[in-house]
C-alpha cells in the first residue's frame, strides 16, 4: 500500500535510513548515570568480564531504543509523529561494537493515515540484538 502526505509518499517495504553507531566507555558511564543505573555490567569492566563473564561492558538496552526512537524520527523527518514504539533485547552488545540501527515500513493504513514499522538493531554479524516495532502518524507535522 501506499500513502502520500504533503511532503511525500510511504509505501509498504520502504526501508528507514537506519544509521550505525557505537557506543564508548564515556557515553555508556554517562548515559547510565543519567537513568541512575548503577548496574556494575555498565561501567567497570573487571567485573563485567571476571564475575559476570561478558567479553567486555555491556551497552544499557534503553540506549538501544533510545537508538531504535531516532531511526524513526529521523525518519519521519517532521512529516508524521511517532505513535508507539516497542522493543526487546534479545542479545547483549558491547563497548566498541558496530550497531546497525534500520527498519522498514511494514504496512500503511491510509484511511486511518498511520503506517507499522518494524525495527532492528543488528550486530556486524548480522544478528538482531533488539527487535523492535512502531506505528506512526503520517503528515500530522509533528506534535508541539
Amino acid at each position: 500500500m501506499t500513502t502520500a502526505t504533503a511532503n511525500r509518499e510511504f509505501r509498504t517495504g520502504d526501508a528507514l535510513p537506519g544509521f550505525t553507531r557505537s557506543c564508548d566507555e564515556i557515553q555508556l558511564f554517562l548515559y547510565n548515570a543519567v537513568l541512575y543505573n548503577a548496574h556494575r555490567i555498565h561501567f567497570d569492566y573487571p567485573y563485567a568480564t571476571e564475575v559476570e563473564g561478558y567479553p567486555g561492558l555491556v551497552v544499557a538496552g534503553p540506549l538501544l531504543g533510545d537508538w531504535l526512537h531516532q531511526c524513526v524520527e529521523e525518519w519521519l523527518d517532521g512529516d508524521g509523529d511517532l505513535e508507539r514504539i516497542s522493543y526487546s533485547n534479545r542479545g547483549a552488545a558491547y563497548v566498541g561494537d558496530a550497531l546497525h540501527v534500520g527498519g522498514e515500513v511494514t504496512a500503511v493504513d491510509e484511511a486511518a493515515g498511520t503506517a507499522a514499522l518494524t525495527l532492528w538493531v543488528r550486530n556486524d554479524a548480522g544478528d538482531t540484538l533488539v527487535p523492535g516495532e512502531a506505528t506512526v502518524r503520517l503528515g500530522a507535522g509533528g506534535a508541539p
